[in-house]
């Protein structure tokens, strides 16, 4: 199964979802967390799929009513709709959006097996997002959301949440 995004986006409606936060990660857009799949203008209506991060991910429906709303804002009607395959994965986090999350205190995720291995007590491969070291460990498997961990830094001891590696 291929991890790349597929997206069908109206290059005209991408400023609108740029301006669309994740609710969970404000400094990310919906665009940059790559959970829009399809933007299109149908009967002067504007349709939107999104996919969630995670099934049950209880952000969804504030996205999906703040996605209603930013197009409402400039007098558009919007509709949303929730498709879950193929399954999102941390493969479609935009590189913008990796260095948003990093800048913000995030651990960004991390290729599959050096997930398993940091989030499994293995080799020491999350670096501190306050100082850059690699002498970290996992404090939690969850962190302040179910999708990050909580990881704490061993030379500077500030804890940091990293986002989990989905695939």
């Amino acid at each position: 199964m291929s991890t790349k995004l597929e997206q069908h986006i109206d290059p005209l409606l991408i400023p609108i979802l740029e301006k669309v936060s994740d609710p969970e990660i404000p400094v990310l857009s919906i665009m940059d967390m790559g959970v829009v799949r399809s933007a299109y203008v149908k009967n002067d209506i504007v349709n939107i799929t999104i996919t969630p991060t995670y099934s049950g991910c209880p952000a969804m429906d504030v996205m999906g009513d703040d996605i209603i709303n930013a197009f409402e804002d400039v007098g558009k009607k919007a509709k949303v709709a929730l498709v879950l395959s193929p399954a999102w994965t941390t493969d479609w986090i935009t590189p913008r959006g990796r260095k948003a999350l990093e800048e913000y205190g995030i651990a960004a995720p991390l290729e599959a097996e050096a997930d398993k291995e940091a989030l499994l007590g293995g080799k020491k491969v999350v670096k501190c997002t306050n100082c850059g070291s690699s002498n970290t460990k996992l404090v939690s498997q969850f962190g302040s959301t179910a999708c990050k961990a909580l990881f704490q830094c061993e030379d500077c001891l500030e804890p940091f949440d990293y986002f989990k590696c989905l695939k």
